[in-house]
């Protein structure tokens, strides 16, 4: 399949007018050839990539079944996000070890026309119960080397990333002890500075959805925040659905960390893509109402109603570069997942999964593996 007079988003994060062709699911070439499909100066981007969302379409990772699962990723697909690391909440173990095997049936027997699985976010249930937001208290616990053995083995592989607040009884040697298995994530935390510096020390190199479950970041006391942005090797989430965190401090935040540290996370929840009503998150009750999405008490957020792109498209909206918003939505969510080899940008050789948007970054066909969908 060939393609010419694109404005294509290429591997040097910048655009330049040409040509591309997919051949067996890949980018084959670059070249501009007359027989080309003709884009007429349409942007491609790559296949966006959601690292820490729990569902949409009326379906929760952690508890729904394969058909479930096939359902977010038709969705996704179809909404410019061409691969996925779906996070679990804090639950139950055997509740976590059924969504682990539904998600390895999944990669393993991908139906056509859905996103790519290419990990899991076990978002809890290592977290503070000051900190807990949307995450069930009652399944909250201490870090668990053998519960994450027990998980890690039951996803074959995909278990990418694992979340912890570095607080706990246990952490930092838990940090350390996993951190070559999977991306550690500082997350639901009370830890000051101090304690987020030690967890980094120990290997945590992501931050979970920054800002959110946290302490502050304040001038005398400036916790996870501070920490992360002096290390270099921290990645950090952000969510751009313009609730959960100010489009000022979404300035702030790529100025201080810069484009190459930031992972644009959608955090999406079951409701995304359905009516106002009530819903249910990691076995608990939310309700979306005005497009937000909180806890029966009104007020703590679940998560958010939110597709990746349209974060994305919000960040370039809230005065973000695009070249620097893409980025943060592809290339570095794959590094996250250790995928980038594989997907993330246009290369040569890499997973064809792009979109061909307008100036306005509006979708005018997915592909996934060089297949529209």
């Amino acid at each position: 399949m060939k393609f010419k007079n694109a404005v294509i988003y290429g591997d040097d994060f910048t655009f330049r007018t040409g040509g591309f062709t997919v051949s067996d699911r890949v980018f084959e070439s670059f070249e501009e050839e007359k027989d080309g499909k003709d884009l007429q100066g349409a942007y491609v981007i790559p296949g966006l990539i959601d690292v820490h969302f729990h569902g949409n379409s009326g379906e929760d990772f952690s508890v729904t079944d394969l058909a479930g699962l096939t359902k977010i990723a038709v969705y996704l697909a179809n909404n410019g996000i061409t691969s996925f690391a779906p996070a679990s909440m804090t639950m139950p173990e055997t509740t976590l070890k059924t969504a682990y095997e539904n998600a390895v049936q999944f990669r393993d027997n991908q139906p056509e026309g859905t996103a790519c699985i290419l990990g899991i976010n076990m978002e809890g249930p290592y977290f503070s119960a000051e900190k807990k937001g949307a995450q069930a208290e009652k399944h909250l616990m201490q870090p668990d080397q053998g519960m994450f053995e027990r998980l890690y083995k039951t996803s074959d592989g995909l278990l990418k990333i694992v979340c912890v607040a570095p607080e706990l009884s246990g952490a930092l040697e838990f940090i350390n002890r996993v951190k070559d298995k999977c991306t550690v994530s500082i997350a639901h935390t009370t830890a000051d500075y101090e304690t987020a510096k030690k967890a980094i020390a120990a290997g945590a190199t992501q931050v979970t959805h920054l800002y959110n479950a946290m302490m502050p970041f304040l001038h005398r006391a400036p916790g996870v925040v501070g920490a992360a942005a002096e290390s270099e090797q921290v990645m950090v989430e952000l969510i751009c659905d313009g609730a959960h965190v100010h489009e000022s401090v979404i300035r702030a935040t790529f100025a201080m960390f810069s484009a190459d540290r930031i992972i644009l996370i959608s955090d999406s929840l079951s409701c995304l893509g359905m009516p106002e009503g009530i819903y249910e998150s990691g076995g608990q009750k939310i309700h979306m109402k005005n497009g937000a999405a909180v806890l029966e008490d009104g007020i703590t957020f679940a998560g958010s109603t939110t597709n990746l792109f349209q974060c994305m498209k919000k960040a370039i909206s809230f005065g973000i570069k695009a070249e620097d918003a893409i980025k943060a939505a592809t290339i570095n969510p794959a590094r996250a997942l250790k995928a980038d080899n594989r997907v993330g940008s246009i290369t040569l050789g890499k997973a064809a999964d792009f979109v061909i948007c307008d100036k306005d970054f509006n979708i005018k066909k997915c592909y996934v593996g060089g297949t529209p969908i």
